[in-house]
Parts: structure tokens; sequence; C-alpha cells
């Protein structure tokens, strides 16, 4: 007898094997099995009524467990694999933050958008992220799980341009659109939209808050820059609403406006073809830079990590202070072209590959590299350590023109006590962004092909 079954299951597996050869016809086998099994005398025609079906539904039950197990094991692997591509960023999966570059596929597709998304902007603490479209509304994700959390509406025309910022603590949520406003939503009460600010006399194109600098908070700031179609820049203070000062110089549309990390200065671009370099306290253009042969689309200042590679490229005896900022940038536009200059208006490098119009620009907060995106639907990046030379390219990181493209703040770093700092400095530095915090290796970019994608190691 097996030793897998005790005494009284082989009992009734023989009765049910007897009941279902009875009910079958099979008198003879049954027979036989009664006499082997030593059930001829017990076995009567109550039994046999009682066991009659128990063989067909425990086979039954467990072709069914057998189907539900690999179900089960299916949907196990799955969400195994789904883990492994989609490990938190917390994780100790060993990734050099300052090397990360992104790669397909993303993260995550958000998907939501009913026409074109112009632009997206990630919560300086947590994990949301704002996408502005044409559809009038702007979209809060959570990118760590890739849920819509709420559409804000309150802009009668397309949203063309947003981002986080504002006073210390009171972290806001800014908009421009093309209909002449710029709207603040306060992510502490619901994104509630706190206050419309009217001024400009045509589109806004885009609007950036300008960090303080201040000791503690270098980030958090009182005031906003704003971009328009009526060929101006306009600083807000975000408190009361108040426009501060309106910035005349540029002779067509401007497109793009970004401040210095410690908001001393603006850089500016648009259909004029010339970047302008502004200072914040007096309005004036401290710089022109002349060079680009097509109306430009985005501009970006380079974080001082980055500082002693393009001293190399531009051939300084020494890299400027880290503590300067408005040293280098770039400007990137419907030439096709990428160039990096310095602040005295010196054009140090062209970067050319890009198919189509260049449509966004963002340094890398390691220094390294600067990343691009183009209506040719890839992402660039370009090693400042090796003149420039770009060392990867994200094909098809969209279906369609890539309008936007932002890294995502720094994880702010507590103090450490004096008892692991040696063991840890080396690490940390590695690690360390343009405001001192952990690097995050996350990327979101927006597209006309109606998504945002979030592209993270």
């Amino acid at each position: 007898m097996s030793q897998l079954l005790t005494t009284r299951q082989a009992d009734e597996l023989h009765k049910s094997i007897i009941a279902y050869l009875l009910s079958a016809g099979m008198t003879e086998s049954a027979a036989s099995l009664r006499k082997d099994s030593n059930l001829a005398d017990t076995f009567d025609e109550v039994t046999a009524k009682k066991y009659e079906t128990l063989l067909e539904k425990k086979w039954t039950s467990v072709v069914r467990l057998q189907k539900r197990i690999m179900d089960l094991e299916a949907k196990n692997m799955a969400l195994q694999n789904e883990l492994d591509s989609a490990t938190p960023l917390s994780s100790n999966r060993k990734i050099d933050p300052a090397t990360w570059l992104p790669k397909n596929p993303p993260r995550h597709v958000l998907e939501g958008h009913r026409f074109p998304v112009t632009s997206v902007a990630f919560h300086p603490v947590f994990s949301s992220l704002a996408s502005a479209s044409e559809d009038c509304t702007i979209k809060i994700w959570d990118w760590e799980l890739g849920e819509l959390e709420r559409t804000l509406k309150g802009h009668t025309k397309a949203v063309l341009d947003i981002d986080f910022g504002g006073p210390r603590g009171g972290t806001l949520l800014a908009s421009c659109s093309t209909d002449l406003t710029i709207k603040l939503w306060d992510p502490s009460d619901e994104y509630k939209n706190i206050r419309t600010l009217p001024g400009h006399d045509h589109s806004i194109s885009s609007v950036r808050f300008i960090p303080s600098g201040a000791a503690g908070a270098p980030l958090s700031g009182n005031t906003l820059v704003s971009a328009s179609r009526d060929k101006t820049l306009r600083i807000w203070d975000v408190t009361t609403g108040y426009c501060l000062k309106t910035l005349k110089g540029h002779t067509d549309w401007v497109r793009a406006v970004t401040p210095s990390f410690d908001g001393r200065w603006l850089l500016s671009a648009g259909n004029d073809q010339v970047p302008r370099l502004w200072d914040v306290n007096t309005g004036e253009v401290k710089i022109s830079f002349l060079g680009h042969e097509h109306s430009l689309e985005c501009v970006a200042f380079a974080p001082s990590s980055a500082y002693t590679h393009l001293a190399a490229l531009a051939a300084y005896k020494k890299p400027p202070p880290a503590s300067s900022t408005g040293e280098f940038l770039a400007t990137g536009g419907r030439d096709k072209l990428i160039k990096i200059w310095d602040n005295r208006g010196t054009c140090h490098k062209t970067l050319v590959g890009h198919d189509n119009w260049v449509r966004g620009l963002v340094f890398h907060p390691a220094g390294r590299y600067l990343l691009s995106v183009s209506d040719d639907k890839t992402i660039r990046c370009w090693d400042l350590a090796q003149e420039c030379k770009c060392v990867k390219v994200v094909d098809e990181a969209h279906q369609h023109f890539i309008s936007s493209i932002r890294w995502a703040p720094d994880v702010a770093v507590q103090p450490t006590s004096d008892l692991g700092a040696n063991a840890t400095t080396s690490t940390a530095k590695k690690e360390e962004g343009t405001s001192g915090g952990k690097i995050r290796c996350v990327i979101a970019t927006a597209s006309v092909d109606l998504n945002v994608r979030v592209f993270a190691g």
C-alpha cells in the first residue's frame, strides 16, 4: 500500500472507486476491487450511494486547483518582473547617480491628456509631477506609482508652461497660458487656484520661480518670472500678485526664460534668435548672445558641478568658483543646434546631431552631461568631459515631437553625525547634486503624442 495515504484515506479512496465503477456499469471490476480491498462484506447500497460522485468531485476539484495554481504562478512571475523593473529609488540597487542616463523603456507612460502636452514639472519634495497641456488642463501625477492624482481646470486656453517653487515652506505651482494669465495653485490646499496674475498682452510662453539664494532655503523665493509673445519678461511678487518689473529688450516673441540657481540672473530667448542675460536687480541686459540663425525654444544655466568640464572646454586656466552662478549656459532652437556659451557672450561649442527643432535642455545635476530633447523624438546625452560628444541617444523616446524635459529635484540630505561623516564623504560627494542633496535618477518628458514619460534608474 502507498505510504502517502493513511489507512482511513486509502479505505475511502477504495470505496469511491468502487462506487464510481458501479455507477459506470463496470460491476466485475467493482466486485474484484471489493474483494481485493476486503470490502466485500461492508460495502452495501447505502455506502455506494454515499460515495457515488465523490471521486468525480475530487477529480474536477484537483483540475480546478491545478489551473488556479498555474494562474497564480504566472501572476506571481509577472509581479516579480514588474518589481524587478520598478524597484523604488530608495533601494540599494547599484546605480551611480553621477553617470546615470535615461534609457528605454520608460518607467511609466502617463496617459490622460486630450491634446499635446507642453510642459512638465516636479514637486520639490513629494513624488508629484505636474503636466500642462493644450487641452487647457494641468494634471498632477504620482511619478513613483504612475497614477493620476487630480486634474486642475481654470485656464480657458492652452497651458504652455508650469513650475513648482515659491516661498519657504509654502510651495506653489505656477502655470501660464495663451489666455494671457498666470495662475498660482496651492498643493497644500488640494491645488486650489489662489491667485491669477493678468498683465501680459499676448500668450505667455514660459514661467519660472526665481530662487532667493537665501541661506537655509536657497531654492525658495517670493518672485516669479514670465516670458511672453508680447516681447517682454515680467517679474511678479507671488504673495501680492503685483508685477514688480517689466523687462524690455527682445524684439519678438520670448519663448523661454530660466533663472540662475541663486536668482541673480535671468536667461531668455525666443523668435528674435538672440538669447539675453539679464540682471534681476536692475532689470538690464548684461549680454546678448549672437550666433543662432533661427527661433530659439529652450535655455539652461549650467550648474556649478559642470564648471570643471566647461572651463576645460573654454580653455580657462581654472574653473570659476562654485559659489558663482550663471558662468556657463546652453541654448537650443529651430536651427537644430545647441550652443554652449560663457557669460561673456562667447560660444565655445556648437552641438550638432538633432534632426529637428531642439525643444528642451537640462544639465545632469552631477555636471558631466547635458541632455536635450527634440522634435526628432529623441533624447540625446552630450558628455561635457569629452568635448560635448554625443554618448547616448534614446531613440523613439516618444511617438511624436518631444516638447519638454525636466530632471527631478535632488533629495534633501539630513546632516549626519561626525562619527559617520568620514566614512560616507566620498559616496556623498559622488551622489551630490546642484543643491547639495542626493541626486534622483529620474527625468520626465512631455510630447505632442499626448503622453508624459518618466525615465528612472
